[in-house]
């Protein structure tokens, strides 16, 4: 089942070195692996400027990294500041995805499949990335399922 709202939306998993991002279909269907930014590095905003620009997303999800306890961190703050980057920089919806074991998840997956975990820190980013963004698209379905019924 494809959404009601058509247009691309873009997973993000901050972390102190690097962006892990993720990019779904126009039909939010399918989220798949798309690019790796350096957080501190000075072409980050324009670079994800360029992303935005070309692909027009219509949501940008970025992880909410919370304690398994469910308690905020100091990388939750972190992810928190820059979703409100985002949201002063482009005319694009942002929203908090919660993320507690989308690296974990990431780099089992990868490892499962073979991948090196010393050769594969920005594949683990953008796998988290992928993490994130299904989730918003899981949660988008269920949510556009139980507004049907009213």
């Amino acid at each position: 089942m494809s959404l009601a709202r058509k247009g691309r939306r873009i997973g993000c998993d901050y972390g102190d070195v690097r962006i892990g991002l993720a990019i779904s279909d126009v039909d939010g269907i399918l989220a798949s692996p798309f690019a790796t930014l350096l957080t501190n590095s000075p072409d980050l905003w324009p670079q994800f400027q360029s992303i935005v620009e070309e692909y027009s997303p219509i949501e940008i999800y970025v992880g909410r990294p919370i304690h398994l306890a469910g308690h905020d961190s100091d990388s939750t703050r972190k992810a928190a500041d820059f979703a409100q980057q985002i949201s002063e920089r482009f005319e694009v919806k942002v929203s908090m995805v919660d993320e507690r074991l989308s690296t974990v998840s990431a780099q089992r997956q990868l490892k499962e499949s073979g991948v090196s975990s010393r050769n594969s820190k920005e594949f683990i980013d953008q796998a988290a990335a992928v993490a994130i963004l299904e989730l918003a698209l899981e949660t988008e379905k269920a949510l556009q399922g139980s507004n049907l019924g009213k």
